[in-house]
């Protein structure tokens, strides 16, 4: 009877720390409800064209399938910076600016293969680019205060992957710490830095974008 007990015990410990280790390597928190998937998941979150942003864990999947790519924050809290002028009106912002508190955690949006890891001073400061695994688009974090743990070059990030943290690196203003998330359009051929950009605001929100 003891040596039943002890090998119960035993698989009861092994099935406990295996759920735990699942938690922790996927970044995944709360129930997940039937008609929720998985953030770590590569599976479309509303394939029947449902407008509605989906809450999974500390994470929400918005129409398009992106995840919002900074934990805790829901759609409402979404601005629509895509339009907004940048360097005195030289340039378009051409990307949506999430606001957070330094040090929250920043998550892949899709998934991809890390294509380049970048520090520009004047620029996006500590940045990550990611590129979906058909190369038809790219997925640029900037302002980071840090990358993940291990994240390197060529790795292949799931949907809710962890990528960094948010910050005020490179031209960001300290007082307003924020991931600058932006979406591009590759062509064949294009470079990291290439690519046509779209507006990821009614992506995540679900929301018509402003004209």
């Amino acid at each position: 009877m003891g040596a039943i007990v002890n090998r119960i015990g035993r698989v009861v410990v092994s099935s406990v720390l295996l759920a735990a280790a699942t938690i922790f390597y996927f970044g995944i928190t709360g129930t997940i409800a039937p008609n929720q998937v998985a953030v770590s998941t590569d599976t479309v979150v509303n394939p029947a064209g449902d407008a509605a942003p989906v809450a999974v864990g500390s994470v929400v999947v918005g129409p398009a399938g992106l995840a919002i790519p900074v934990a805790g924050v829901r759609p409402g809290q979404l601005v629509d910076t895509y339009t907004q002028a940048r360097a005195g009106g030289a340039r378009r912002h051409d990307a949506i600016d999430i606001m957070a508190a330094t040090g929250t955690p920043v998550v892949s949006a899709a998934p991809g293969r890390v294509e380049k890891l970048y520090f520009s001073n004047g620029g996006g400061g500590i940045s990550a680019y990611v590129r979906s695994d058909d190369g038809l688009w790219n997925y640029y974090y900037a302002h980071l205060s840090a990358y993940a743990p291990g994240l390197r070059e060529g790795q292949r990030l799931h949907r809710g992957s962890p990528v960094g943290y948010v910050g005020y690196t490179g031209n960001a203003n300290p007082e307003g710490p924020h991931l600058h998330f932006a979406v591009n359009r590759m062509a064949p051929g294009e470079k990291w830095y290439q690519g046509t950009p779209i507006n990821p605001y009614p992506l995540l929100a679900g929301n018509a974008a402003k004209r």
